[in-house]
């Protein structure tokens, strides 16, 4: 099974093209001489005698170890952008770069393109301590290799094939056991690169390091499905079981492929989740469905719900199980939109700012708030992911296999591929329910008189996404829609007479002779849901559709249920109307002081709370 995504995919969804271009304005706000800061001082381009001030801080301060990782991230998240929007500027703002790493590449001797000195290499070789060398020189060959797949730029590539030459001279006399040692330090997305230049490339060095770096120690004890995770850090591993899953993409071989689905198997079906679809405390996987005890203010790091998506959608096209697209809505709406770019009002009527940029962790305990980094001044490894995710939201919307185009997460947007050599674009959009699309802006100017608005007086509890087909000449395909695990009632599907329409799995597939104009509806039942919380059976979570709601306060609250009541009766809608559009807003009922409920990916600088224990009387 294949992704579309690219120019293949046009997104037209206004909450995510909003994240979009909140994004691309912060990558033109970034100086090309920032991001190379770190890059001009080792090459000796630009020596720093303690006289000038540097622009970016954090982890890009010349004082940290990791200084430089992000300018990789920056180029990967240009090299998706200008893929699938052709954008200009941000083409050629990457390009410069590239042009300038050439040139720190041959003042530092023809192959090291790095940020950082060699010798970071050359310490945890003999076995001392240094922060992850692997991790940060990871960051450059990706986005390198990202501007090369994605837009073509010859120099991202020849660059990063003279930067390989250094490591494939470094690691040629190194063991088994020695490259073993030298891999338990984070090695990030290394395996990754080396897959990505053996496609590139054909070379056979390629090979040797792809050799050379696969973690044995790690890998052969998840095919022996042992549970290695448990409170183990989780991010050096995923950026690793990812390379395996190119690996085996590249080259075939099933031993890389089953090592990912291994990795899926004890991350995620074995282990659990929060009700957010994310996990982790302090950056470590949790112990098996032990949810209870690790509920604090470092959950789910942004980094691992980013790459975590990746893995999932990988998992997906190999095996076509439906949960993983469920997994990727889940941590889309309350990982990636709830820990970036937020913009909005306060929601409790205090003064807060407007505006947040990332929060590297999303905070699970109780009366707890979201912690937004600065713009220049911290640049952690989430702030990287950051630029990259929200780059473009085109991706997980759309697959292709055979005859069939199956709709991943519901957005709007526009897909275009091709069935038997036709031509087929077909648009998705999400029906308001509204019947009137008044804005804040228009809502003083027309005002004609529309039957459609009273055809839902209150909150309709559902949602409808339509799909028209478009097509020059008759063609024959399935289309396969997604039964979400949040559906609170039958799904349907209204086509016309000719349609055949089955269920396969979680999917409902639309089969006929397409003749271009057609519309189809699908329809799916809303309503407040609960999660429990594993390792503590009284505590639960509410969500609406794929959304958790957090629940606005500044301390644990705990809910009284009344005994002829369940817990999904506890929140009703409030403020649900605003000009043309639903708000998915709540309120409790039954307690002596209510509580407001909102999506979790809503809010800012508020205190909230996820999880709350149920009192029953």
């Amino acid at each position: 099974m294949d992704a579309i995504f690219g120019k293949n995919c046009k997104l037209t969804d206004g909450t995510l093209l909003a994240r979009e271009l909140r994004n691309r304005e912060y990558l033109t706000e970034l100086t090309n001489a920032g991001l190379l800061q770190n890059y001009y001082q080792e090459a000796g381009l630009a020596q720093n005698f303690g006289a000038k001030a540097m622009a970016h801080h954090g982890w890009e301060d010349p004082s940290c170890q990791l200084r430089g990782h992000f300018l990789g991230h920056f180029l990967s998240a240009c090299a998706m952008r200008v893929a699938a929007t052709g954008d200009v500027e941000l083409r050629a703002k990457a390009d410069a770069i590239v042009h300038e790493l050439a040139r720190c590449q041959e003042e530092n001797g023809g192959t090291w393109a790095a940020s950082i000195p060699e010798k970071y290499f050359t310490w945890i070789a003999r076995g001392k301590q240094v922060w992850a060398p692997h991790y940060t020189v990871h960051k450059t060959f990706m986005g390198l290799v990202d501007l090369y797949r994605m837009t073509g730029n010859t120099e991202a590539l020849e660059v990063a094939d003279r930067f390989a030459d250094w490591f494939a001279d470094f690691t040629k006399d190194k063991s088994r056991e020695e490259m073993d040692d030298i891999l338990d330090f984070e090695t990030g997305g290394m395996l990754e690169i080396w897959a990505d230049l053996l496609e590139a490339t054909g070379k056979e060095k390629y090979r040797t390091l792809i050799g050379k770096y696969d973690r044995h120690r790690l890998f052969d004890a998840l095919l022996a499905g042992e549970d290695v995770l448990t409170n183990m850090h989780a991010n050096t591993t995923i950026p690793e079981v990812l390379g395996c899953a190119r690996v085996y993409e590249v080259t075939g071989e099933e031993r890389y492929r089953d090592i990912a689905l291994a990795y899926w198997e004890q991350a995620v079906k074995f282990r659990g989740t929060f009700a957010t679809g994310g996990q982790t405390l302090g950056e470590i996987w949790t112990p098996p469905h032990q949810m209870a005890a690790r509920l604090g203010d470092r959950n789910q790091e942004h980094c691992t719900v980013y790459n975590m998506m990746r893995l999932a959608d990988f998992v997906f096209r190999e095996t076509g199980d439906v949960d993983c697209l469920d997994y990727l809505e889940r941590n889309l709406w309350n990982g990636i939109l709830a820990q970036g770019h937020y913009r909005g009002g306060s929601l409790t009527g205090e003064e807060a700012p407007g505006e947040g940029l990332i929060t590297y962790y999303l905070p699970l305990r109780a009366g707890a708030k979201k912690g937004w980094a600065s713009k220049f001044n911290d640049f952690f490894c989430c702030h990287g992911t950051l630029v990259q995710a929200n780059a473009v939201h085109n991706r997980y919307l759309w697959y292709r296999e055979a005859d069939r185009l199956y709709a991943g997460i519901y957005a709007d947007s526009e897909v275009t591929t091709e069935f038997d050599c036709v031509k087929v674009t077909v648009a998705q959009r999400r029906d308001t329910l509204s019947g009137s699309i008044q804005a804040a802006g228009d809502a003083a100017s027309n005002q004609a008189l529309n039957p459609e608005t009273g055809l839902h007086a209150v909150h309709p509890d559902r949602r409808v996404q339509r799909f028209t087909i478009h097509t020059d000449v008759p063609v024959s395909f399935t289309l396969m829609l997604r039964i979400p695990d949040w559906a609170q009632g039958e799904v349907t599907v209204s086509a016309d007479s000719a349609a055949s329409v089955g269920r396969s799995g979680r999917f409902l597939n639309v089969q006929k002779l397409w003749q271009g104009g057609e519309e189809i509806r699908l329809s799916i039942p809303l309503g407040i849901y609960t999660t429990p919380l594993e390792g503590a059976s009284d505590m639960i979570a509410f969500s609406y559709g794929p959304t958790v709601l957090a629940g606005l306060c500044g301390e644990e609250r705990a809910l009284v249920l009344p005994d002829n009541k369940k817990p999904e009766d506890l929140p009703v809608h409030e403020n649900e109307r605003e000009w043309g559009t639903w708000n998915d807003q709540f309120k409790t009922q039954y307690q002596e002081h209510g509580l407001r409920f909102v999506p979790l990916y809503q809010v800012g600088y508020e205190r909230y709370q996820v999880y709350f224990p149920i009192l029953r009387r």
